[in-house]
């Protein structure tokens, strides 16, 4: 493995009746492993985590741990509001065999920082896999900060940080306070190469599932020391990265891997297949790609 890693934050199949496909996912797993990806992040966002049961997601979790195998990574996403519940989550995830835990910031409830701070702190003290912390503002209301990171840091099994805040002073503050004490992971695709340039140790992406090969391509080309076709592999896909955000996350990508005959059913409400001007966008940004 490079010394940059690309994790997938897998989609969740699902059949007609908008039951969990277990086959499917872990063909899907064994796909994207075989394309590119390192790792695998299970019921994240992106695995559409805010409808799935905790019996689904321990399923899902062992089903994707068996498929890929002892030497590839599975993290599992059992962050939630609920401290009780999370903690709960976590070790049953750890029985089940996952390698390492992903907690998004406790969404809704804008906890304090203190409050993020305990809240994190417990869930990583039950249970001795590691944990990366997940602060994607955006999405949850609340922001996990530096300060806050750095005291967490201190917690012998938080190894890493997903950071999607867009705050490219946030990554450059935890780097000259932690160097690399805690790795710190992109969760935005489009912010992979700017984070690399100031300490970033890989990315959680989405567009892994459609171009994986090709952002592995832009890692081991920084990693290599080849900026100038690091910094054309960017640009070159630049556009599926934010194409793939045309509407709300994981809607464009579980559409496109329909298109490309990928199955992966549709959405449990209240997420909802994309509009037709939506489709078309999708399908024209497959085609530019000469991928349909």
């Amino acid at each position: 493995m490079s010394e940059f890693e690309l994790i997938t934050a897998m989609v969740t199949p699902y059949n007609e009746k908008l039951e969990v496909d277990y086959e499917n996912a872990a063909a899907l797993a064994r796909y994207l492993i075989a394309n590119g990806s390192d790792g695998l992040v299970v019921s994240g966002t992106t695995g559409e985590s805010p409808v799935l049961s905790h019996e689904e997601k321990n399923e899902l979790f062992k089903t994707v741990k068996r498929a890929v195998g002892p030497e590839v990574k599975v993290l599992a996403g059992t962050g939630s509001y609920n401290t009780r519940e999370s903690i709960e989550l976590s070790q049953a995830a750890e029985k089940s065999g996952v390698d390492g835990l992903l907690l998004v910031n406790p969404y809704y409830s804008k906890p304090t920082q203190e409050g993020m701070y305990q809240h994190f702190k417990a869930i990583a003290e039950s249970v001795s896999i590691p944990v990366i912390l997940y602060n994607i503002p955006g999405r949850t209301g609340v922001e996990l900060l530096p300060d806050t990171i750095v005291r967490l840091a201190e917690t012998d099994n938080i190894v890493a940080i997903k950071e999607a805040s867009r705050n490219m002073d946030q990554v450059s503050q935890l780097k000259v306070a932690l160097g690399d004490r805690l790795a710190i992971f992109s969760g935005d695709d489009s912010m992979t190469l700017p984070m690399l340039a100031v300490g970033a140790s890989g990315v959680v992406s989405i567009a892994s599932h459609i171009v994986g090969n090709e952002i592995k391509s832009m890692l081991n080309a920084f990693e290599a020391g080849d900026r100038a076709k690091a910094q054309e592999m960017h640009k070159y896909l630049f556009p599926i990265f934010k194409g793939l955000f045309i509407t709300t996350n994981p809607i464009p990508v579980k559409e496109a891997l329909n298109m490309l005959g990928m199955n992966v059913g549709g959405f449990r409400l209240p997420l909802c297949h994309a509009s037709q001007s939506e489709l078309e966008s999708i399908r024209q940004l497959l085609s530019d790609y000469k991928l349909l």
